[in-house]
């Protein structure tokens, strides 16, 4: 039974809350939190993002959703360019896919070699047990989404003009390779799922539970208490008689389509 909209909003805007107190507590003890969010496009996991970050400050959390390599990029060691963007003390960092891309789509695109594909998954485990070892607290995603759900979303991306961006030649080759996506993501799984390290699978199907379902878990895989700081009390504005403020009609207004202007309001 799907939630409503309503139901929905009033959990996330729960769910946010304790984001917040995440936030605080994780700034204070001086955490360092890497999430990875994988999945086949179209899956959500641009939704569930969006939502995390919402309610949080940019100094604490960012995104760190990588372009295609350089062509310097692709001649370093493999993880670097991810290395870069791993999370210093206080901050969280949430991966818009993640070094992962060579087990997935460089592995069914042709992108990269048999040889680079077959290190890659030897060599994945050993670089994230040193991101453990470093006091990194690493969680993966992966959004499972099936083949009619991902058709039905491409369909609704082509036919609304503001979401067509969204698609790109690569997402259609993806729906004619689904098998081998979904046979490279066996191979994903039976590599890097391991107990220090594990895979957790979001049912990505409706995207309002996917959100609430991979928000409320992450909330759990970090023990935290509420560091809220109590309310500010402003203090009064400081007078100073001899300081004459310039008339507001001297100013460049933008031309106010919705509402009006200012006469003589105190504003800077």
């Amino acid at each position: 039974m799907k939630i409503n909209r309503k139901q929905y909003e009033q959990e996330l805007f729960r769910l946010q809350q304790e984001l917040v107190k995440l936030q605080y507590w994780i700034k204070k003890r001086g955490l360092k939190v890497a999430v990875l969010f994988e999945g086949r496009d179209a899956a959500g996991k641009g939704g569930v993002i969006k939502r995390i970050v919402e309610p949080l400050s940019p100094r604490v959390v960012r995104v760190a959703a990588l372009p295609k390599p350089t062509e310097r990029e692709r001649s370093q060691w493999y993880f670097q360019r991810y290395v870069k963007e791993l999370p210093a003390a206080g901050e969280i960092v949430l991966f818009d896919r993640s070094w992962y891309n060579r087990a997935g789509v460089e592995k069914v695109m042709g992108f990269c070699t048999s040889k680079e594909y077959a290190e890659f998954l030897r060599s994945a485990p050993l670089f994230e047990k040193m991101l453990l070892n470093s006091e990194i607290i690493l969680i993966k995603y992966w959004f499972s989404i099936s083949d009619a759900e991902q058709k039905r979303r491409f369909i609704a991306r082509n036919e609304d003009p503001m979401k067509r961006w969204k698609l790109s030649p690569m997402d259609i080759e993806a729906r004619v390779r689904w098998v081998d996506y979904s046979r490279a993501k066996d191979q994903m799984f039976a590599a890097t799922d391991i107990d220090e390290s594990p895979w957790f699978v979001v049912n990505a199907d409706v995207k309002r539970h996917a959100r609430l379902n991979c928000i409320s878990h992450l909330l759990n895989q970090i023990p935290y208490e509420d560091l809220t700081p109590e309310p500010i009390e402003f203090p009064k504005i400081t007078k100073h008689l001899e300081y004459t403020r310039p008339r507001v009609d001297t100013m460049r207004w933008v031309p106010s389509r919705f509402g009006k202007n200012p006469i003589n309001k105190e504003r800077s």
